[in-house]
């Protein structure tokens, strides 16, 4: 169940509350809990952190981040899957990957959950897209298919398995058909 409290409350006071499981986001000075994944949700999750990893990590291109808390732009959302260019990887004094990340993901992309609003989580794709990610995916397991948003213009709706989806420009050598995509829930 999502729970959303009816208090308003400000970004830097949610911010310092304990982290949640599943975890809560902030948005518009309410605070949602995302509802616990479950078994295709987390499949596809793993499967594409794993196959977006392996195509853009070695070369230092881009990294995808499961479960990362975003926040910028009066929000902290946490999106089932973040990529980032390398050279926009906050990082510490150490050079370590840094615990807060207050940019928006260069590619945003979400799983939706049988009991998730698909408004409110193409809310969140949109307020990413307003401020400067290049793409964003909404993958629907139940349907099989996937809506991909672009800023400023109108999405893009995949269901056929032959589709290869799009994907920004700095991650092509990263390629994934729909098939692909939802054949990770046959193995």
């Amino acid at each position: 169940m999502v729970t959303t409290s009816s208090k308003s409350i400000t970004l830097e006071e949610f911010l310092v509350l304990p982290e949640t499981k599943p975890p809560s986001e902030y948005v518009d000075g309410k605070i949602i809990q995302k509802p616990m994944p479950k078994g295709k949700h987390s499949a596809i999750q793993t499967e594409l952190s794993t196959a977006i990893n392996f195509a853009l990590k070695p070369q230092k291109t881009a990294r995808a981040f499961s479960e990362l808390r975003c926040t910028f732009g009066e929000r902290s959302t946490v999106p089932d899957i973040s990529v980032f260019t390398w050279e926009r990887i906050p990082r510490d004094s150490n050079g370590e990957i840094a615990d807060s990340f207050k940019i928006s993901p260069n590619w945003t992309i979400e799983i939706l959950s049988p009991e998730q609003s698909q408004t409110k989580v193409t809310k969140n794709i949109l307020h990413c897209l307003d401020n400067g990610t290049q793409l964003g995916w909404l993958i629907d397991p139940s349907e099989q298919s996937v809506l991909v948003y672009f800023p400023k213009q109108q999405p893009a709706f995949f269901e056929l398995a032959t589709d290869v989806l799009p994907v920004p420009d700095f991650a092509k050598a990263f390629q994934l058909t729909l098939g692909e995509l939802f054949g990770w829930l046959l193995e």
